[in-house]
């Protein structure tokens, strides 16, 4: 691939204009708002000018509900050899595609599984994609050369492709990624109106559930509308466990000793199911997820700790798996989770003594 044009400049498009950019691509951008393709260009992202020629791809990055007419347009342009979207929702778009009497054979649906609570192309960055899953949705129709130009776009991103139908794809994206989403701004607006005293207590637990619902209200409205079925059958399953959890959690309130099992038997049945559920979610590099030690150093809010405290247990030969921290309240200090594999936790820990760092339990 030599050329390519991407079409939106928002977060997703102008990540995979700067990933194509640092490959020796030459990006052409192109936004309905000529403002942010600037902005995106700015950034080192390609050329905001329209391209004098054919490009060899055009990469469609806008909502799923504008993917159809924005392609559509661009194949009655003739602006590229093949077509393909990145939009999060892929059997809408394609029925829409269709509809419009698209050229099929020269497009191809893709999700790259990657993103950012941020949105706009100032969100943008050119690792954004790496080693990261990019969904490739190929049909019947799908032609060799379009097919082989999304498989060079997915590795010159260095992300890892993966092939779905586009059914399965939103069924999939329903469950990892969308209903998380809603699940965690429903968990978070609780603390809207919750009493100073108890949002004071809040600590690493609610932090991580309701990460992403700092997310853009916009965005998710575009993706909740256009896969709104299979998210709704996954929240049908929560919302029977919720009932349930309710229910055995009444049981634990009652004076009925047969209740009170029944109730308790009912939690641990959820929180059981949690444990196999979260055990099944692949670990780095998409592994078998791994159980780690945990190392906890207190750390202190200041500049160059962290870098000591990774210098540190890099001279000790141990390699930090994953990394957590958690801030203390009312103080100018942390603590740092340094997960390792277990044979290495005792001389890291016994290191990070000797350097003066102090372990917590």
């Amino acid at each position: 691939m030599r050329t390519a044009l991407v079409i939106g400049t928002g977060l997703m498009g102008t990540s995979a204009a700067l990933a194509l950019v640092s490959r020796g691509v030459e990006v052409y951008l192109e936004d309905h708002d000529p403002s942010v393709a600037r902005t995106a260009a700015a950034l080192g992202a390609g050329s905001a000018l329209p391209p004098e020629g054919q490009v060899d791809l055009v990469v469609v990055a806008v909502p799923p509900a504008h993917v159809a007419a924005t392609l559509a347009d661009a194949q009655r342009r003739g602006l590229a050899r093949g077509y393909l979207d990145v939009a999060s929702v892929k059997a809408g778009p394609r029925r829409d595609l269709q509809a419009l009497g698209c050229d099929l054979s020269r497009y191809i649906g893709t999700h790259p599984m990657a993103g950012r609570e941020r949105s706009g192309p100032l969100a943008g960055t050119a690792d954004l994609f790496e080693g990261r899953p990019w969904v490739l949705t190929p049909t019947r129709e799908t032609g060799t050369e379009v097919l082989n130009l999304a498989l060079e776009l997915v590795a010159l991103c260095r992300a890892v492709p993966v092939v779905m139908d586009a059914d399965e794809h939103d069924r999939a994206v329903a469950l990892v990624s969308h209903t998380p989403q809603l699940v965690s701004s429903m968990v978070a607006a609780r603390l809207q109106h919750a009493e100073d005293t108890a949002v004071r207590l809040c600590g690493q637990g609610i932090r991580d559930v309701t990460r992403i619902a700092g997310s853009e209200p916009g965005m998710w409205m575009d993706i909740l509308a256009a896969n709104p079925g299979p998210v709704a059958d996954v929240l049908a399953e929560v919302a029977t466990d919720l009932t349930g959890a309710v229910e055995a959690l009444r049981g634990l309130q009652s004076a009925d000793e047969d209740k009170r099992r029944t109730g308790a038997a009912g939690i641990e049945d959820i929180l059981l199911r949690g444990n196999a559920g979260r055990d099944r979610v692949p670990g780095k590099h998409g592994t078998a997820p791994k159980a780690y030690e945990v190392v906890a150093v207190l750390i202190g809010d200041q500049p160059g700790e962290l870098a000591r405290i990774f210098a540190d247990a890099g001279a000790a030969g141990v390699n930090i798996e994953d990394v957590r921290i958690e801030h203390s309240t009312g103080q100018q200090a942390g603590r740092v989770q340094l997960m390792v594999e277990p044979a290495a936790a005792p001389g890291l820990t016994s290191a990070l003594r000797d350097r003066g760092w102090s372990i917590r339990s």
